[in-house]
């Protein structure tokens, strides 16, 4: 068989529960958080998983926007990629999984959101390619609603402002100009120029991160749907963590139905997209051997835990859908409950392909047997921990246990099997002593390996 190409579908703050495939593997009052039959149908994401692989416990690397996107390409953690919060620029000569590829003769390619490019907004085709040969169709910052192309084919933003700014208006936006659509277009258009050859496309779409609207008919699909507040929003404050505090901008005391029925929206037509994108590779013969990816950087609460958006250790926030799908090669229904990071992809996908070369001093595991393995169920108790600069805590997690520390409380365990909502700490419980002490002794062994900068001398400085 010729070498695999690789395309990865990404998505911004995007809740895995707003998928089908994520609310199969849950129980129904955590599949259904925001009242009974509450959803959007996800079949073509869905497939994916149906046919592929599906990760229950992917965690961002830290859950904002820039250092989880950064973890993502380079499989390093985000003190070691400069990119500890949002608007920092990636370092320059750090070697991606797109470099590796496109050392390896592969066609490489990035279309829609970067933000590893600084303060530039919106910043089309950034000069530092990180291994994407072609970026036209990158922008560096900006959640455009709306975008077209001048004759000589570079991409603008089509929404104004009235002082003739870019905006991140719909706007009229149709099947041709909105972006989620748009990015699909030109996705399909450098399948087609690219498909003699090995490639990788990576297609990063803003959405379903706010602004909360989207083109008709989506803006109005689910307007009749009404959504009850989840049971953590109504939990007394008091009794959560001190942590809980840091950033409250994004404190939500109830739903605003508009902005949740706009979400679900979002989520539709990128579903309806992903569609376009897979019917395409099957009338072309390029399914079988494709490896497809769908994916995002980080959640969004949605109202849980009283919180919008992301920065938190929460599920909501720090865990990130993952679905992948190669023919003849990963089991069909496949789950993989082992526990990673975004800085675990680099080196797995390029095992998986069987690309020798690789990403130089990589933080990330490569865990490509438990995906080409013929197991069903992958159950690996693998612990992994991640930083929220925004919220000033630590985690470490695995499949069934969370620990948070921060210097503004005393640590928090969570046991994900029995309190999936994530309420009771059981860090002094007798019964989770063992469980407490291994983990805290991982997550500062894990803290020092990688130089993370909340660790002094032993000691967290959050």
């Amino acid at each position: 068989m010729n070498r695999p190409n690789l395309l990865i579908i990404h998505t911004d703050e995007h809740n895995f529960r707003t998928l089908g495939c994520y609310r199969d593997l849950m129980e129904e009052d955590q599949a259904f958080v925001w009242g009974p039959g509450v959803k959007v149908d996800t079949p073509h994401i869905d497939s994916l998983a149906r046919d592929g692989a599906i990760c229950d416990s992917y965690y961002s690397s830290s859950p904002v926007c820039s250092p989880s996107r950064a973890s993502f390409v380079s499989g390093l953690y985000p003190i070691a990629t400069d990119v500890y919060k949002n608007d920092i620029p990636l370092k320059e000569g750090l070697v991606t999984f797109a470099e590796v590829l496109k050392n390896q003769g592969y066609a490489t390619s990035y279309l829609g959101k970067w933000h590893l490019g600084g303060e530039a907004k919106p910043g089309f085709a950034p000069e530092h390619k990180f291994g994407f040969e072609d970026n036209r169709y990158m922008w560096n910052r900006g959640h455009w609603k709306k975008l077209g192309l001048r004759e000589d084919g570079t991409p603008y933003v089509a929404a104004r402002k009235n002082r003739g700014g870019p905006a991140s208006r719909v706007d009229g936006a149709d099947e041709k100009s909105f972006t989620t659509d748009w990015l699909t277009t030109r996705t399909l258009e450098i399948i087609e120029r690219d498909q003699n050859q090995p490639f990788c496309i990576m297609v990063s779409i803003p959405d379903p991160h706010g602004p909360n609207t989207v083109r008709a008919p989506y803006d109005t699909m689910y307007e009749d749907m009404v959504f009850q507040n989840p049971r953590t929003m109504d939990f007394p404050v008091e009794k959560m963590p001190k942590w809980h505090r840091f950033g409250d901008r994004n404190t939500a005391r109830e739903l605003k139905q508009g902005q949740m029925q706009r979400y679900f929206g979002m989520v539709k037509c990128i579903d309806d997209n992903v569609g376009r994108i897979l019917a395409d590779l099957e009338a072309g013969g390029l399914d079988q051997n494709t490896i497809v990816i769908f994916t995002a950087d980080h959640g969004d609460l949605m109202g849980e835990h009283r919180r919008h958006n992301k920065g938190m250790p929460y599920e909501g926030s720090a865990k990130i859908p993952f679905v992948i799908r190669w023919p003849g090669k990963i089991a069909p229904g496949k789950v993989v409950n082992t526990a990673y990071t975004t800085v675990d992809f680099g080196p797995t996908i390029l095992g998986m392909m069987g690309i020798e070369e690789e990403i130089p001093n990589a933080h990330g595991f490569n865990d490509a047997a438990a995906f080409l393995s013929d197991e069903k169920v992958v159950d690996d108790d693998r612990i992994v921990y991640m930083t929220t600069s925004t919220s000033q805590t630590v985690m470490a997690v695995n499949r069934r246990y969370k620990l948070v520390l921060s210097q503004a409380d005393d640590p928090w365990l969570y046991d994900l099997h029995k309190d999936p909502d994530e309420l009771v700490n059981v860090y002094s419980d007798p019964e989770y002593k063992e469980v407490a002490e291994k983990f805290k002794a991982e997550l500062i062994a894990q803290m020092a390996r990688y130089n993370e900068p909340a660790l002094r001398k032993g000691r967290l400085i959050y």
